[in-house]
Parts: C-alpha cells; structure tokens; sequence
C-alpha cells in the first residue's frame, strides 16, 4: 500500500486543512510521551474542525488528534465528513491515525480522505477503506443474524 508523496496541497480548502493541523498539533498535551498530533475534519458543509492529543496520568485515557476532531464536529451537528488532515513531528515518514481512531471515523464512512502529513507539508493520501479494510460500520448491525438458543 505505499503511496506516492504529494509534494504540496493540491487546493485551498486542502492547504488550510494541512495549516489547522499543524497549528492545532502545537496546543497538544504530551507531557508523557511527548508525540504530538494535530489533525484538522473537513466536514460536506465546508467547516473545520481540529484537535490535538490529549494524554493522561492514567494513560488509557489518553484521547487523540483524530477522534478529539470528530466528537468537535459531531458535538456542534456535523455526521457528513469529506477530508482529514493529521500531523505529527516526526521528521521521517507519516504518522497515521491508530486503530481507535479508524474505528471511530468508519462510523460516519469509509469514503473519507485521510492526509498523512509531515512537518515539511508534504503528505500521502488514503481512503479511509484502506487503512481499515473489513471494517465494521453501522452496516453490520443491520444484517440478520441466527438465533442461538444454548440449551443441553
């Protein structure tokens, strides 16, 4: 699955996304790991939203970029998500988004593009079906299932 390295954003709505993440990755709350992350939700209404990391003494209840984005933008009315930007420090490579955070984000569709963007503003660009094949999406819960009566 490796993808070519976009050298710079192809538009406008796509550069400002790369600057919210990266200005966003700055207010992150690393004070454990400190790995900071930005990311930055372009919603179908033309609206961003942005969060950073948020870790915790009681690491597991860490939150990231990503999913801090999303509970933003679904907190103010927003379920209809056409591109994300995330962003780290690492100097090579891409930082993408972890397992939770594909999970999360595959409940409003797997047809978001997802930029990996690093600090030189270079990125690669996915959909989010291929960074989570087989999801499970709200789908799932709609197909019929066996009843299973365990008796002996």
């Amino acid at each position: 699955m490796e993808k070519e390295i976009i050298p710079v954003p192809s538009s406008a709505d796509l550069a400002e996304l790369f600057v919210q993440a990266h200005l966003v990755k700055h207010k992150a709350y690393v004070p454990y790991s400190n790995f900071r992350v930005g990311a930055a939700l372009l919603t179908s209404t033309g609206k961003i939203y942005s969060g950073c990391n948020i870790e915790n003494a009681s690491y597991g209840l860490a939150t990231c970029a990503e999913r801090t984005a999303l509970v933003k933008a679904v907190s103010e009315g927003e379920h209809s998500f056409e591109k994300i930007a995330i962003t780290s420090d690492v100097e090579t490579g891409f930082t993408g988004p972890c397992g939770s955070c594909r999970q999360t984000l595959a409940e409003f569709g797997l047809d978001l593009d997802v930029y990996l963007v690093n600090p030189k503003n270079e990125s690669k660009q996915y959909k989010l079906r291929e960074l989570l094949p087989i999801a499970f999406t709200p789908r799932d819960l709609q197909k019929p299932r066996t009843d299973h009566d365990i008796t002996e």
